[in-house]
């Protein structure tokens, strides 16, 4: 049987995970009365409530003799690191592109990677069904976009494919015919695609996914690229400057059949299989053979932009919420994160329980501290920062995004007044159909830090922003963050509504009746510049004289409703947000009000 390896790469939100479950349904890889979520590929709870793909991940279909491997890809940037690795182990990718949005920036990051390593492209415009398609205008983008990224001339040729993964059909034409179903593209890529080319010589697999199994251990996806590997084989583990981390032997192969998982006695260079056995076994590692002395070469991925700092939880409800609590599990389960994930860095702070963690973007490591708290862990987290380098003259260098920004004519003026705000520098501007506008624009990583909310706020939700890491470039100045105080607690116990109704004037709160909060702890935004503390445990006296009037029940204004990612965003440098499996808390990094006027005030000396 032959056998092609293929990616599936596009922005976010134009299709992959539902092509992928065509794919499945029309190559027979569920039986007819087999009960199949939608979305199938979207394993994990966040990636279901979020609909978008966090993890990359594999499956095969055989099509007319011909096993085909696909690995369904993330699409937001922030997991860029999933996608730069996966493909290294493929032959070609299927690029699709919503038929009315057009290529967007994950399109242009993933094709850029794709076209670098040699990979010829097909183009699948999806959406085609959408009543707002462009699909003339939206192939010229696209091959405007592969001109730009330095294409040769064979992968300029790229064959193009028009339909709905939705609807479950692709077509040569955007009119169809739409009965084939997925046949077209099932074709298009058995003779487009090459299949895997194969090196001479002993086994040699190159490390690309892993993930923990409870009954097997360690599990790394990859690609063999020479030679064959059979269960209970010796084998060597050698990291990317070849240096030996572990002798072993294969425990279990599995291939991918469908959407399942099959052990297999064998597997031959070219296929894509799963390897347990090998504890110390990692990403981007090569397994060979015993005699191999030369790893496959990794692809080098691209540095962290962000950086947050990782701590234990010290407020007075410390472990009243969760059960993993101590800096030994917290920094437990940060490096087994950094060790699946090659684009998050981990650096464990002197003489202290914190951690530095360094990512792509504020969704990459929101979904971490997600994932953490639904495990049970209690941590608190300060504001994203981020990474600055130096320039071999010394100076200071800051990562630059590429914003992309489609918004409603109406809108687009408030959008670049607060882009220039926040020294961003708008390098295009051009219709996007429907009275809508795309702009773009380039922003320091710093500026962006909080502003979707105040952007949606803006544009009164219609705006869509889309960013994604451009370059390292010369630091652009200072930018205006915050401007209004805090709100915070002086006293430890449960909020009052009565106090909180007397506090209105002060500020919007971010609490509601009868929640704990204690000394230090931030319930609202004054309407003022300076930090103002409050008594919100505060009852009413008790009198036995009743008057006319006083006794109607007390009206709260609806608190401010703070997400994870809004609160990493709103917090300010001296500020944490708590965060533990029942609840989210925005806090003073030290809580005792005197200690925090004098450390205020030596900083001040200092400066």
């Amino acid at each position: 049987m032959s056998l092609r390896n293929i990616a599936i790469i596009a922005h976010v939100d134009h299709g992959k995970t539902t092509l992928v479950d065509r794919l499945l349904q029309q190559s027979g890889a569920f039986r007819d009365n087999q009960r199949v979520a939608e979305r199938v590929m979207d394993s994990n709870d966040i990636e279901k409530e979020r609909g978008i793909t966090i993890l990359a991940k594999a499956t095969s279909v055989v099509w007319k003799e011909t096993r085909i491997n696909i690995v369904d890809t993330p699409g937001h940037a922030d997991f860029g690191g999933e996608v730069e690795r996966i493909l290294s182990m493929v032959d070609g990718a299927i690029v699709l592109v919503d038929a009315a949005e057009g290529p967007m920036p994950q399109t242009k990051f993933v094709v850029g990677k794709a076209l670098k390593i040699g990979l010829k492209p097909i183009v699948a415009i999806n959406k085609v069904d959408r009543p707002d398609a462009r699909i003339k205008e939206v192939v010229n983008d696209v091959f405007d976009l592969f001109a730009a990224l330095d294409a040769t001339d064979e992968q300029l040729d790229f064959p193009i494919l028009y339909g709905s993964s939705k609807q479950g059909w692709m077509a040569l034409s955007p009119d169809g015919p739409n009965t084939d179903g997925m046949a077209p593209l099932f074709d298009l890529v058995v003779k487009h695609v090459a299949p895997p080319t194969v090196e001479e010589g002993p086994f040699k697999m190159l490390g690309t996914l892993i993930e923990a199994n409870p009954y097997l251990g360690r599990l790394i996806t990859g690609r063999v690229f020479a030679g064959s590997i059979k269960t209970n084989q010796a084998v060597k583990v050698l990291n990317r400057e070849g240096a030996l981390i572990e002798n072993g032997r294969v425990s279990k192969i599995l291939a991918f059949r469908g959407i399942e998982r099959t052990p297999i006695d064998v597997a031959e260079a070219g296929d894509i299989v799963a390897i347990a056995g090998l504890p110390n076994f990692n990403v981007a590692d090569t397994l060979a053979a015993p005699e191999v002395t030369e790893p496959l070469q990794a692809q080098p991925i691209d540095p962290p932009t962000l950086s947050m700092t990782f701590m234990v939880n010290d407020s007075p409800y410390a472990g009243t919420e969760g059960d993993k609590v101590t800096g030994r599990v917290i920094r437990a389960r940060l490096h087994k994160e950094a060790e699946g994930n090659v684009a998050l860095r981990v650096v464990d702070s002197p003489n202290s329980d914190s951690y530095t963690v360094s990512g792509r973007g504020e969704l990459q490591l929101a979904i971490l501290i997600e994932n953490m708290r639904r495990e049970g862990f209690e941590l608190a987290v300060s504001r994203p920062r981020v990474v600055f380098q130096r320039s071999d003259a010394g100076d200071l260098l800051e990562p630059i995004e590429e914003v992309t920004i489609d918004v409603d004519e109406e809108h687009s003026g408030i959008v670049v007044q607060k882009l220039s705000e926040r020294k961003g520098e708008m390098i295009e501007m051009k219709p996007s159909g429907g009275d809508r506008l795309r702009l773009i624009f380039l922003a320091p990583t710093r500026g962006l830090i909080g502003y979707q909310g105040e952007l949606l706020t803006d544009t009164r939700g219609t705006a869509v922003m889309n960013r994604i890491f451009h370059s390292y470039q010369p630091y652009k100045g200072t930018i205006p963050g915050r401007r209004n105080g805090v709100l915070l607690s002086n006293d430890q116990g449960e909020a009052v509504a009565y106090a909180m109704f007397n506090l209105e004037d002060r500020g919007p709160m971010m609490i509601e009746p009868g929640w704990k909060i204690y000394r230090g702890m931030i319930v609202g935004e004054h309407n003022r510049e300076n930090d103002l503390e409050l008594n919100l445990l505060k009852g009413k006296k008790l009198t036995n004289i009743r008057a006319a009037g006083k006794d109607e029940a007390v009206r709260l204004t609806p608190p401010i409703k703070m997400t994870l990612e809004k609160a990493l965003a709103w917090i300010a440098d001296d500020e944490l947000v708590e965060v533990t499996p029942l609840n989210i808390r925005l806090r003073k990094a030290i809580l005792d009000p005197t200690e925090r006027k004098r450390q205020e005030k030596s900083k001040q000396e200092v400066a």
